[in-house]
């Protein structure tokens, strides 16, 4: 069991902070003494989810500086980091001691379809890899750049089975999904050297917010609970707890690794 004097006033940032993954290890990190800069994306309809989990972060007597900003876009990304360095600043850990990058937000149209427009476009291929790939490369850019990932930190990115597997409605969001190991393998060759570790998760089939939004997911809870030899779905918990033992900072020696948190659901399937 991670000490919680091992993270304590260590700071995290979590990029999809406010539902599925990102709210689970946001509250499960803060459990664990560190502290929380989150960044989601939130209408006024889903704006309360956000809330509560800063409130919850507090509740665990833990700082919660929030952000309902569009990772994906540079200008909120510099300003996020801008007052991110402010905070930073000010604090005996001044460096991000962990990241997650959990953002969901991509294309579910197919590749072909009999109506151009019921087809998947470049705009939406494009947009899908870059919230759901592309932007964890730029964060860890500015991140280095800005000396706030340092010697000890480390990254973690949430991919899928969908990296490997192909599914209905899924095209883009596999490539993305892809395409976000391959970054994360990539950093992690180049950050070895800062001793920064880099490093994906992936995460078994789970109801989540992005889970219900793509079509016929129920099928897919169904095939996952037929297959997990544990007789169940992943939650956004399992997936938290393993993410607080590896923010350990005594665990150094794992990167550039894809760590499957499934149950065996994918060896199985």
């Amino acid at each position: 069991m991670v000490g919680k004097e091992n993270l304590r006033d260590r700071w995290a940032l979590i990029l999809g902070a406010s539902s599925g993954f990102g709210a689970a290890t946001a509250r499960a990190l803060a459990q664990a003494g560190m502290h929380i800069f989150g960044v989601h994306l939130d209408t006024r309809a889903t704006l309360e989810r956000a809330r509560q989990v800063g409130a919850d972060i507090k509740v665990a007597g833990r700082r919660a500086v929030l952000f309902n900003a569009n990772a994906a876009d540079t200008h909120r990304r510099t300003r996020t980091l801008d007052r991110i360095q402010e905070v930073l600043a000010e604090e005996e850990h001044g460096a991000i001691h962990f990241m997650l990058h959990s953002l969901a937000f991509g294309s579910l149209l197919p590749f072909i379809a009999d109506e151009p427009e019921e087809a998947i476009s470049e705009a939406h291929m494009d947009m899908t890899l870059r919230v759901m790939a592309h932007s964890l490369v730029y964060w860890v850019q500015d991140l280095v750049r800005r000396r706030l990932l340092v010697r000890g930190s480390r990254v973690y990115a949430l991919s899928s089975g969908g990296a490997e597997r192909v599914m209905v409605h899924y095209g883009a969001v596999s490539a993305a999904k892809a395409a976000l190991e391959s970054h994360a393998r990539q950093l992690a060759l180049e950050l070895g050297p800062r001793g920064i570790a880099v490093n994906c998760l992936r995460p078994g089939v789970a109801d989540t917010p992005a889970l219900r939004a793509i079509p016929g997911h129920e099928r897919w809870v169904q095939e996952a609970l037929q297959c997990s030899p544990g007789g169940r779905l992943t939650t956004p918990e399992d997936v938290a707890a393993v993410l607080v033992a590896l923010a350990d900072p005594s665990v150094t020696w794992i990167s550039g690794a894809v760590i499957g948190v499934d149950g065996g659901e994918f060896i199985a399937g």
